[in-house]
């Protein structure tokens, strides 16, 4: 499915799964190559684009698989051009263990993998982010997320669905419209990544935003500053719940609560019937308030990557998924990740954490937001470098010293960069291999 989003995509996602086939949702914005990897990578047998979508057509006659183009009438009615009158889908109801959704990681550290989801992993996921947040049919949520990712799929149009709730889907997000749409629809919630809060919180007041009316605002995906989550209670007066997810878990693993329970900015809460535990580098669980790489179990845990025997066996450990990403769990339960296994920087033997240099940086009232990476040093291996976007004015010597004071030399930032934008995937993620890419070390 390379679709953008819309009442086509989603009317299509669940006719396709209903009849026990595979959904594979794609980013339309793929190139040529990208689009002709994953097609013969999880071995399609159709692909549905639109008409006017020349690459996908050209994609589909080099790998022969026909191409299924969507329509839908005035009266909402969905239609899908070119299907075969003896298709391959079935009347009979899915199995729970039928594969409902193959999807790809984002691929930040290589070629994207792709995931096998069954029916019972993406229910199990969908109806425990519902019960979360008390999801009910009065609730409505503005979809900003693109479909053809878990965050936006699951995360926010399957948990409002399941709950019977409405889901408002515009075909792209637009900060500029938002608030207006939002209030016109009488929206209840919506989820994102930090980037798009960001960009909400900053243009609040010339966006007309309300300074109440969410329910809750939901972050997941990348790591929410607790300073930036602090600003937008304030300005959005709504209680602003950071979550954590990840493609092989059905999206969601942890999240924060509402209140009256206790949110705590910096963490990303507790697993949401989700099993966590932090193990350290020989599989060893470790107890509370010791970092490690954190594990997880649950019935919305796929079973292993497509075609790919090798990933799988470097992925479970007793039966859980190894997430690569770092982590403490404090004695109530609440998970804080600290960084990815392969972004931590060894500077001479000490290994750091860029989420934590980052969130430094971005407690800067001149910040908007910061990338940190590891640049090679004939002295220590690794230095640790910044690049840093403004709002503000300050210079990189200033943000070296406002570093000094809540950092341990080690960790400051040995050279920063100031740059106007900061590179995406297309989650809107920061990729730190590419910020990486963009500099090359002054000094030999």
């Amino acid at each position: 499915m390379s679709l953008a989003n819309g009442l086509e995509f989603l009317a299509l996602f669940l006719a396709l799964t209903r009849a026990r086939l595979v959904a594979a949702p794609l980013n339309p914005a793929c190139k040529r190559d990208e689009l002709r990897f994953s097609l013969e990578d999880c071995q399609a047998r159709a692909i549905i684009a639109e008409g006017d979508n020349p690459l996908a057509k050209d994609v589909a006659a080099a790998v022969e698989v026909p191409l299924w183009e969507p329509a839908v009438d005035s009266s909402g009615r969905v239609t899908l051009a070119g299907v075969p009158r003896q298709s391959p889908g079935s009347d009979a109801l899915p199995d729970p263990s039928d594969i409902a959704l193959f999807m790809h990681t984002s691929g930040t550290t290589g070629r994207a993998k792709v995931v096998p989801l069954t029916h019972a992993n993406v229910l199990s996921s969908a109806l425990h982010t519902a019960a979360q947040y008390g999801l009910t049919a009065a609730d409505r949520s503005l979809l900003v997320m693109p479909l053809f990712h878990g965050h936006g799929l699951i995360g926010a149009a399957l948990s409002t669905l399941v709950s019977g709730g409405t889901l408002i889907v515009p075909p792209r997000f637009s900060a500029s419209a938002f608030w207006g749409m939002f209030l016109e629809h009488r929206a209840t919630w919506y989820t994102a990544v930090p980037t798009i809060h960001q960009i909400l919180l900053m243009r609040a007041d010339s966006d007309g935003a309300p300074s109440g009316g969410p329910r809750f605002i939901r972050s997941c995906s990348a790591p929410l500053a607790p300073a930036v989550l602090g600003n937008m209670e304030s300005r959005f007066g709504a209680p602003v719940i950071e979550a954590y997810g990840m493609t092989e878990a059905s999206h969601q693993v942890a999240s924060n609560p509402l209140p009256p329970r206790p949110h705590k900015p910096g963490t990303v809460g507790f697993g949401t019937e989700v099993g966590i535990a932090i193990i350290d580098g020989a599989g060893k669980h470790l107890p509370a308030n010791a970092p490690g790489e954190v594990v997880v179990s649950g019935p919305n845990v796929m079973s292993g990557y497509l075609n790919n025997p090798e990933a799988n066996a470097a992925s479970f450990v007793d039966g859980c998924f190894r997430t690569g990403d770092i982590g403490i769990l404090d004695d109530d339960g609440y998970l804080t990740i600290t960084g990815r296994i392969k972004d931590l920087i060894n500077r001479g033997g000490e290994k750091i954490s860029p989420t934590e240099i980052e969130q430094t940086l971005e407690a800067d009232p001149a910040v908007a937001e910061a990338s940190v990476f590891g640049v090679p040093d004939a002295k220590y291996g690794e230095a640790v470098w910044a690049a840093v976007v403004l709002k503000g004015q300050t210079d990189p010597s200033q943000l070296q010293a406002f570093c000094r004071g809540r950092l341990a030399d080690f960790k400051v930032p040995k050279e920063i960069r100031i740059v106007s934008a900061l590179p995406r995937n297309a989650m809107g993620k920061i990729v730190r291999r590419d910020v990486a890419a963009l500099f090359e070390p002054t000094e030999k």
